[in-house]
């Protein structure tokens, strides 16, 4: 979740019918801006819910079945057959980040640390909770590896204003064996992190800088020297530019999330365009059968938009089918 809140109208014309179960319809289709050549849209973006409070933390299970947080209101939702969000978990304790494991569970970022949650919402383990002795700020999002490992970022603003827990905002690996290491202690604010597809780099995203940063994985959990991989363009009529959640396609392009909508880049760094949202996106995931639909948590509204490219789908994340 971005350090910075705004205020949205919702459109009237975009209230959700409720059921018995806490399912949302669908509703209407708008346009996402010019298309990215060969990568899409592919079609109009399709608003599958606009009622929440701040979505964040979409994920896609091995079916291609995506989940996402209602952060301020302690839920998680899932995205139904017909474009439908279901209600699957109940306090949540402020899920934010969150992606599958090979096991089936949803490895989590919530408040008090990082956590293994089955699909059902029903049970649930920490995987760790402090640092040094000390409690992580809020730790925001997260990747997975294919050791098994979990790279998380924790920033500070996080704690609501009061001091933070560990005296700077990181980014830690914690290792299959629960140890837990501080791997990143000089990116202001750092918020996204995302493995690119052969995961010998790890992205991270600030939310007040416009420089995104690549570290080189010399092994899970040990990085070499980050360098700036690119440079976000700030939303138009804005002085600054950051980011926030991200997702990685088989191409190894990364669509981040920013005031100006996805700005996507290739996997050299350099900008193939922007998609353009009604609102300012927090976080994005491929998901459906193919992986071919790009789902993406905006405010109080989550879209889902037609792509021409397929996620990437990381062994140790999003697992097999």
């Amino acid at each position: 979740m971005s350090a910075r809140s705004s205020t949205w109208v919702i459109c009237t014309a975009c209230l959700a019918t409720f059921l018995v179960c806490t399912v949302h319809a669908a509703t209407v289709a708008a346009a996402a801006g010019t298309p990215i050549p060969g990568i899409g849209p592919t079609g109009d973006a399709v608003e599958i819910d606009g009622t929440f409070k701040f979505t964040e933390g979409p994920a896609a299970d091995a079916a291609g079945v995506v989940y996402f947080t209602d952060v301020p209101n302690n839920k998680v939702y899932k995205v139904e057959p017909g474009n439908k969000s279901a209600l699957v978990r109940d306090n949540s304790n402020r899920t934010n980040g969150q992606v599958f494991n090979a096991a089936g569970e949803i490895i989590c970022c919530q408040r008090g640390g990082i956590a293994a949650v089955t699909a059902d919402g029903r049970s649930q383990r920490m995987l760790a909770t402090e640092y040094g002795g000390k409690p992580f700020n809020g730790p925001n999002d997260l990747a997975l590896d294919r050791a098994g490992g979990v790279y998380f970022s924790d920033p500070s603003f996080n704690v609501g204003g009061q001091p933070s827990n560990q005296g700077v905002s990181g980014v830690y690996y914690v290792a299959p064996d629960g140890k837990v290491t501080r791997i990143v202690d000089n990116v202001v604010a750092p918020n996204g992190v995302r493995l690119s597809p052969d995961e010998k780099t790890l992205y991270v995203i600030p939310t007040v800088r416009a420089e995104i940063m690549a570290f080189p994985i010399e092994s899970p959990g040990k990085l070499g020297a980050g360098r700036v991989f690119c440079t976000l363009k700030p939303k138009a009529g804005s002085s600054g530019a950051g980011g926030d959640g991200a997702a990685v396609d088989v191409r190894g392009n990364l669509y981040i999330a920013t005031g100006a909508g996805l700005q996507v880049f290739d996997a050299s760094g350099q900008p193939l365009g922007t998609i353009e949202l009604a609102k300012p996106p927090s976080n994005c995931a491929f998901g459906g059968p193919d992986f071919k639909t790009l789902y993406v948590t905006a405010r109080t509204s989550v879209y889902a938009l037609p792509m021409a490219v397929a996620g990437h789908r990381f062994p140790g994340g999003l697992g097999k089918k």
